[in-house]
């Protein structure tokens, strides 16, 4: 990683994904960060707690649909990279309310590629050509795989949701920023993503509390579907490498390289939350597991082919799901009063994406 100091400014940084980028970048590099986040009920400024008084670090609650307040927060900064990551990312919540996915993860996008094109026509030419508008999605827009084979980065979109119709929107939208307008755009397509300041709805943080607190392990179907399973600080060292080396209007899929039915994490966490928090109360966890109606329309399998970045970037995936997940469980042990503050809130672990 070169040793300039630049300007990031990152949309969505007090999410899961997010905030772990702006740690990362703080810890491990001399760059700046402003913060642009909307803090709706999955951005948590709690999860920027450990950056807060760095003076390299600074946060604006705001908008990114407000094109105003984008152009003048970027004239202020005067990034060297845009990291988009504000969305609406829950598939179970895009089925229950499309509507703000296609206006977050769509108009938005729209309405900040607008204003990052503004700003970098402005640039000299020095900065024109070592700007980046780096936008952060899933392999969900690439739909399902069979039992075999790998998503790449020129598999055919086939979305199947709401959540990842909107992201595949988005990224047609920058592909064809940076065809038509020669705007710098970086495209990297995760898989699933888990660890420390996981919002509590998605699979791993849910069945981790759920354990825990002595609570049903709501699977869905028969916990057959699979994921590609990627620890968020592996993920955000990966954004970190592509923001500084990745080649303008390249797109890179970026895996954990480590494929589990849902059903198999599921026992993971159940024989690692009775091996740290043992309660004869509530006894084996695994017992607690139920199979529930499944989600509409879910995906069988997704697959990452990450040979891309590991081959042009050089960067890999540190952690196993194992020692991921023995980490991210420890962490939600160490860190109640995180969780707890939104599970007496903001949500409380109710089933959603039922409204089909």
């Amino acid at each position: 990683m070169g040793c300039r100091t630049k300007k990031f400014l990152v949309t969505g940084g007090a999410g899961f994904i997010g905030s772990a980028v702006v740690r990362k970048i703080i810890a491990d590099t001399p760059h700046e960060v402003l913060v642009v986040d909307a803090l709706t009920y999955s951005g948590n400024l709690d999860s920027l707690r450990p950056v807060a008084t760095s003076p390299r670090y600074r946060f604006e609650e705001a908008d990114i649909l407000d094109r105003p307040k984008m152009d003048a927060l970027i004239a202020s900064v005067e990034p060297d990279t845009i990291m988009h990551l504000a969305a609406e990312t829950h598939v179970d919540r895009s089925i229950d309310g499309p509507e703000a996915f296609v206006r977050t993860n769509v108009v938005g996008t729209f309405a900040l590629l607008e204003a990052a094109l503004k700003y970098w026509r402005g640039l000299d030419q020095g900065r024109r050509r070592t700007f980046r508008f780096h936008h952060v999605s899933t392999d969900e827009v690439f739909g399902s795989l069979g039992a075999t084979g790998l998503f790449s980065e020129d598999h055919p979109y086939d979305p199947n949701s709401p959540y990842s119709a909107s992201k595949a929107a988005s990224d047609h939208f920058v592909r064809a920023w940076h065809h038509t307008y020669g705007l710098p755009t970086l495209i990297t397509n995760c898989s699933n993503n888990y660890g420390p300041y996981h919002f509590p709805e998605k699979l791993i943080p849910l069945m981790i509390l759920n354990a825990l607190e002595g609570k049903p392990l709501p699977v869905y179907g028969r916990g057959e579907n699979v994921r590609d399973w990627l620890f968020v600080v592996d993920h955000a060292q990966a954004l970190l490498t592509v923001a500084e080396h990745g080649v303008a209007g390249e797109s890179y899929n970026v895996g954990g390289r480590s494929e589990l039915r849902n059903i198999d994490v599921v026992r993971r966490i159940c024989a690692l939350i009775d091996e740290f928090a043992p309660d004869a109360r509530i006894g084996r966890r695994d017992r607690l597991i139920s199979f529930v109606t499944d989600r509409p329309g879910h995906d069988l399998r997704y697959a990452i082919d990450a040979s891309k970045i590991e081959t042009q970037l050089g960067w890999c995936p540190q952690e196993t799901v194992d020692s991921g997940l023995r980490k991210t469980v420890r962490w939600y042990l160490d860190n109640r009063d995180w969780w707890q503050r939104i599970r007496t809130g903001l949500y409380r672990g109710e089933r959603l994406g039922m409204a089909v």
